[in-house]
This record gives structure tokens, C-alpha cells and sequence, in this order.
């Protein structure tokens, strides 16, 4: 929870990608939780697992996106919809992203050719990792309230203020170079 009593929720960026997989290498590597000779790969392993949960996440929204078109549904079932899809396809989203993708970073880990040992236990792997994705993937509040800022005098819940906050969303990562 935030100071203001809402709940972050987890937003992956693709710009954020590398940055994420080289501070969770360094940070493993430093506390001496895993072993490699090849950090770099390391982090391209945990670079591919970021890449791909954003990858499953756009495919599960563009579906839900056309299953309420096609079906005439409100906005408002989208949320709903993409739950069901995710849930179905054993994948995490929303309070489960997080925990999701650690596991499949560990997954990774346990098939790396490049992770010669792995010294700690998952919860001390995880501590570590939620640490980091937190710091850069809570981001989400801030990046929504500077584009809601910008389109203020729109009634929200309609397909203009829809097509507008898109928009306001899509300005304010490109500044921010998270896209």
C-alpha cells in the first residue's frame, strides 16, 4: 500500500528490462546467493524471462480487448476477462505477477548453463529480486497520475477519455523512456 492507501500494482516495462536484469545479477552475485562466470549471460537469462512475461502479458490483453469487442461487453469486464485468461494459462498477473515472474527467474536459474551453483534458498532469492522489481516497476502510480493530470477535464469512463489517457499514458513513457 502506498501512503495514500492504494495498492501499487506491478507494471513491467520493456526500458526497464536490462536495467532490472543487470541490478538483480549484481545484487545476487554480491551477496553471494548465486555463482557464474557469466554475469552478462546471467543477466540476458533474466532478461529473456522479463521479455517474455511482457510478451504473454500484451497477447492476454490484446485477447480480452477482443473478446469484449466481439461480444459487446462494457470496459468495465476487461479486468475480469483478462483474469479468467490469465488463470487459464497458469499465468500471473496482478497481485500474482510478481511472485510469477521470481519464479520464473529461479526456474531459469535452475536450467542456466551459465549458473554454476545457487547458494541460497528461493525466499532469500526472492527477497532480493522483489526488492529490485519493486523499485522499478511501482513506477505505475506515479506515470498514471501525471497522465490523468493531463486529461483532467475528461469524464472518465468514456470511450474519449479511454482513447485520451491511452494517449496521456503512452506521452508521459516515452518522456520517461520506458517504452
Amino acid at each position: 500500500m502506498t501512503p495514500l492507501g492504494k495498492v501499487c500494482i506491478m507494471k513491467l516495462f520493456s526500458g526497464k528490462v536490462d536495467i532490472i536484469a543487470a541490478e538483480i545479477t549484481q545484487r545476487l552475485l554480491s551477496a553471494e546467493s548465486i555463482e557464474t562466470d557469466s554475469p552478462n549471460e546471467v543477466e540476458l537469462d533474466i532478461a529473456s524471462v522479463l521479455k517474455e512475461y511482457i510478451r504473454r502479458d500484451r497477447k492476454l490483453t490484446d485477447a480480452a480487448k477482443d473478446i469484449c469487442e466481439r461480444q459487446g461487453l462494457p470496459y468495465n469486464s476487461f479486468p475480469k476477462l483478462k483474469r479468467q485468461l490469465a488463470k487459464k494459462e497458469n499465468f500471473g498477473i496482478g497481485d500474482d505477477a510478481m511472485d510469477y515472474i521470481m519464479d520464473q527467474v529461479i526456474g531459469v536459474f535452475m536450467h542456466s548453463q551459465f549458473v554454476e551453483e545457487i547458494f541460497a534458498p528461493d525466499n532469500e532469492l526472492k527477497l532480493v529480486m522483489r526488492e529490485v522489481l519493486r523499485k522499478h516497476t511501482e513506477i505505475e502510480d506515479d506515470i498514471d497520475e501525471e497522465a490523468r493530470r493531463k486529461i483532467r477535464n475528461l469524464q472518465e469512463g468514456t470511450n474519449e477519455w479511454e482513447i485520451e489517457y491511452k494517449r496521456a499514458m503512452d506521452q508521459v513513457k516515452k518522456r520517461r523512456k520506458l517504452s
